[in-house]
């Protein structure tokens, strides 16, 4: 997967993320429960996401061993 993709996706869900947290406060019962597992999935996602897209980055040409 190229690093856009990984980007576009990582975007996506912390725009997901931003959506939900200020809907779960509106919600009662059951929804707002839901809410917050979906929320949590999500949160994981990101992380996810950033690990792979930090460890696709290379490191600058002047730290690599000679």
């Amino acid at each position: 997967m190229s690093i856009r993709l990984l980007a576009k996706d990582l975007y996506r869900v912390t725009r997901e993320i931003e959506e939900l947290k200020k809907r779960i406060p509106q919600e009662e019962g059951q929804e707002r429960e839901e809410l917050t597992l979906q929320l949590r999935k999500l949160q994981a996602e990101r992380d996810r996401l950033k690990k792979i897209l930090e460890g696709h980055k290379s490191p600058p040409p002047y730290r690599s061993p000679r």
